[in-house]
């Protein structure tokens, strides 16, 4: 089985999450930069914002870098083909199964990863020639699961024969050390780099996140089937409570439309959707994205010395 940093040609074995309307072309690069993996998340944008930021992409690194498409948005046609048109050598997925791309990919020597909840979802993404799945427990920021990391990666790789990225609740040299414990070959990383210089979020979100506890993220929508996990905020705590009452979806929808963008760009955070994971309460301060990567990695060995019990 080829290691992750020979698939990716990166210095470590990490991938940056495609963080909707956060994973532009300068976190990317400054994570690409840094020795791992940068993607632009495409989110809900179209096929010219997502070329105009994989352009500016190529301007900003001569590093591998890749686009994390979400098969739900209605540009997800456009932007398969997109990635093909500008050259894109590496795709992650999430919020479906790529299937029907994956011949025209593979005809163009891509590497697609896809995001995947499930033992099941792992064994098709296999079968169908994904070069590695992300398995993405329920501790992460945003769209979760029910599964945690822990639960989840360890099923997985006895399953597949590919290799196994973990991702949720990974923030420190700990969570690499259990994430290879577990038999993952590399993670994905998202909240860890939202307290980055180069993160493009507003100073709100980031201070938000550095003054976070352990308890202090909370998981809205699972009366409608779309859970999500975010930081305890007025807004949060409101839509479920009337989602405890009944209220109807579109009025929750409402409440939500925009919500993450109010956070993102306008530093909201009494509306805003703060989307994060439960390793928040790990995160104490803002730093640079090559700081963020040499402390989850430079010192793994020497950690994994005084671990030795027996």
């Amino acid at each position: 089985m080829k290691n992750i940093c020979e698939l990716l040609k990166t210095k470590y074995p990490v991938i940056q999450g495609g963080m909707a309307n956060i994973a532009t072309a300068q976190l990317a690069s400054a994570v690409s930069n840094a020795g791992g993996l940068g993607l632009i998340g495409a989110g809900g944008y179209d096929k010219e914002w997502v070329r105009q930021e994989i352009q500016k992409m190529k301007t900003l690194t001569n590093k591998p870098f890749g686009v994390n498409i979400m098969l739900m948005s209605p540009h997800a046609k456009d932007l398969a083909q997109l990635v093909i048109d500008e050259g894109v050598k590496i795709v992650t997925t999430g919020a479906g199964s790529p299937g029907i791309y994956m011949e025209q990919w593979k005809a163009h020597d891509m590497i697609v990863i896809p995001v995947v909840p499930s033992v099941a979802l792992a064994k098709r993404m296999q079968r169908m020639g994904a070069d590695a799945v992300i398995c993405e427990g329920t501790e992460a920021g945003g769209h979760i699961g029910e599964l945690t990391t822990m639960a989840l990666v360890p099923q997985v790789v006895d399953q597949i024969d590919i290799p196994v990225i973990a991702a949720g609740g990974i923030a420190d040299q700990r969570g690499v050390l259990a994430a290879f414990a577990l038999g993952a070959k590399g993670i994905q990383i998202g909240t860890v780099l939202l307290a980055t210089k180069e993160c493009p979020i507003h100073d709100n979100y980031k201070n938000w996140i550095v003054k976070s506890k352990d308890i202090d993220s909370i998981v809205t929508g699972r009366q409608t089937k779309a859970p999500v996990r975010v930081l305890k905020n007025p807004m949060a705590v409101k839509y479920n409570e009337l989602s405890q009452q009944g209220i109807n979806l579109e009025e929750l929808e409402k409440m939500t439309l925009g919500s993450l963008r109010r956070a993102v760009f306008d530093g909201d955070m009494q509306t805003g959707s703060i989307m994060a994971g439960q390793i928040s309460g790990l995160i104490h301060e803002i730093r640079t994205v090559k700081e963020v990567l040499e402390s989850l990695f430079d010192g793994v060995n020497a950690y994994k010395d005084s671990l030795e019990v027996l």
